[in-house]
């Protein structure tokens, strides 16, 4: 089934992985994908402008009567489509912890959501996304339970370290205690890896069979219907004591064999790294350009924005899309500003001063969100995470709902004119605000993003006038109603950056004959400029403009595409 050529490279990377036990995973490799490929059935679906991803929890919005995903399905159908052709499911299999992400079962669907008949109703009408996170797993599932038990096929499936090894290199993305103590069977203390909480095991991927199991997960998503599969906290995946353990060049090659053996017998799914880190260290997940990652989180746009709010200043934002190089024209980025996480600030190291990122924290707070904090090796803590609601992160206090809907949409319409992917998180689709009973009832700082609503309460506020829900999610969608229809936005496309007056960000949109000028006013206050193109159609009001100055009015932008 792998052409010869392939079978080669994928025979000498695996070879350089696992040595020996090459003719034993190119053996299992085959049973795989005889037993998957009869079970793919995707068409030639290449990426372009009318991509665009919802990412939501499968239970974020509820009625009586209707499992979560059915209802959710309803709210695709209603509200999603056909702007919206994709949806991002965050974990919807069975767990113990972090709203989803400790599964104790990859190949199940979580019952209190509902059924794998729900994800293929779902998958009628929308494309999918699915995550596999395959970093860790819950200390309650099958296999690290049978790990403990001391079954043989367990054995080294999970990373046993003795305690009083030195690990102080490791990167650390959390507070928590890297090593945490289990008791197998007889009563022995086993001192495991466990990089994001005491019920988050980590795989071992020097195992050949872990790199099989989770294979074979890759495979059964892609048998699902998933034309995206999302790699969550992928940069730690490859543990090797006294490194840092993290973008170690063992992980950079799983994934690339993931992708070679995954395209064979699907070559239109799509590879997404979750890599929350500065820029450089996460887009590297591109390899080549073609060997890696097709998409890559855009982690540094989000807190950008907010910091050009905060600033009224673009000057920073502008300098840093400049400087994005990506490796070829088969790949780009996944923007999003929200999500079902905060917003990550290490990406920002090398971009602005830790006094900055301090002063972002402040202005969190002042906000009413909260501050999520790592340890660094002097035993330090900085900021790692900032939680809150994105419109509420960009309003302030005196703000009417016109003018917090204003500010919120000209930070979504850049996500929405990047070159690359938009993914839009259904809290920002439909104005929500912070959850403060969320955070209080869980004292899980993440919480105050992760509301979860009733369909009709929903319902009725995107129909009330001058609610926020309505003016954010109508404008929302006549954007993304623009967007799907202009080839400008092709992915794919080129852009060019440029500020004026260090308030206004200027994206210069091209794709094959088409040229669109992107405007967006962070100042605060009208700005008049001189037109950049003589005879130009506004593709937000639908009138052809002949003007020889452009005037952006406070909090506003333009989406001016050539006559």
């Amino acid at each position: 089934m792998i052409k010869p050529k392939d079978k080669e490279l994928i025979k000498e990377e695996l070879t350089s992985l696992y040595g020996d036990k090459v003719d034993w995973l190119l053996e299992n490799i085959d049973k795989l994908l005889s037993k998957y490929a009869p079970l793919n059935s995707f068409k030639n679906n290449l990426l372009n402008e009318k991509d665009v991803i919802l990412i939501t929890y499968g239970d974020t919005i509820q009625q009586k009567g209707s499992s979560y995903l059915q209802t959710l399905n309803k709210f695709i159908n209603k509200y999603s489509l056909p702007e919206i052709n994709t949806t991002h499911i965050l974990p919807f299999f069975p767990y113990t912890s972090d709203d989803g992400f400790s599964i104790t079962d990859y190949f199940k669907v979580n019952p209190d959501l509902g059924s794998w008949e729900d994800i293929s109703e779902i998958a009628k009408n929308s494309n999918l996304m699915f995550d596999a996170v395959v970093n860790h797993m819950s200390k309650s599932s099958n296999w690290f339970q049978s790990f403990l038990k001391g079954e043989k096929d367990f054995q080294d499936f999970f990373i046993e370290v003795d305690s009083e090894t030195d690990v102080s290199k490791v990167t650390r993305p959390r507070a928590s205690l890297l090593l945490n103590p289990f008791k197998d069977e007889k009563g022995n203390e086993k001192y495991i890896w466990t990089t994001f909480s005491e019920d988050q095991v980590d795989l071992n991927f020097k195992s050949p069979q872990v790199f099989i199991k989770v294979l074979e997960v890759l495979l059964f998503y892609a048998s699902k219907q998933a034309k995206f599969i999302r790699f969550d906290a992928v940069a730690f995946l490859w543990k090797t004591i006294g490194t840092n353990c993290i973008h170690l060049p063992e992980t950079h090659s799983v994934i690339q064999l993931y992708k070679k053996i995954t395209k064979v017998i699907n070559p239109n799914i799509y590879f997404i790294t979750e890599t929350n880190v500065p820029h450089q260290e996460n887009i590297s997940y591109f390899g080549n350009g073609f060997n890696e990652a097709d998409l890559v989180y855009n982690f540094t746009l989000a807190p950008l924005l907010v910091y050009a709010m905060m600033k009224k200043d673009v000057k920073v934002l502008t300098k840093w899309a400049t400087s994005i190089k990506l490796p070829s024209n088969k790949v780009c980025m996944f923007n999003f500003t929200a999500s079902h996480d905060g917003i990550g600030v290490r990406p920002l190291q090398n971009i602005i001063s830790d006094t900055e990122i301090n002063e972002l924290a402040a202005w969190t707070l002042s906000h009413n969100g909260e501050v999520s904090y790592k340890n660094n090796e002097d035993g330090s803590q900085s900021p790692y995470e900032l939680n809150c609601n994105f419109l509420d992160i960009l309003s302030d206090e005196e703000d009417n709902n016109q003018t917090r809907a204003a500010k919120m949409l000209l930070t979504q319409s850049v996500m929405i004119a990047m070159p690359g992917i938009p993914g839009i998180y259904i809290h920002s689709l439909i104005g929500s605000q912070n959850d403060y009973e969320g955070v209080k009832k869980s004292g899980i700082k993440r919480r105050i993003n992760r509301e979860k609503l009733t369909y009709n309460a929903v319902e009725k506020e995107l129909e009330t006038e001058n609610s926020i829900r309505k003016i954010v999610f109508g404008k929302y969608k006549e954007l993304l109603a623009i967007r799907t229809k202009e080839q400008v936005f092709n992915p794919f496309g080129n852009a060019k950056y440029f500020a004026f007056k260090n308030s206004v960000f200027v994206i210069k949109r091209t794709f094959k004959d088409d040229v669109l000028y992107a405007l967006f006013n962070f100042s605060g206050k009208s700005i008049k400029i001189k037109a950049l193109s003589k005879e130009v159609y506004d593709l937000i009001k639908h009138k052809n403009i002949s003007n020889a100055y452009w005037k952006i009015n406070a909090y506003s932008f333009l989406w001016l595409k050539n006559s």
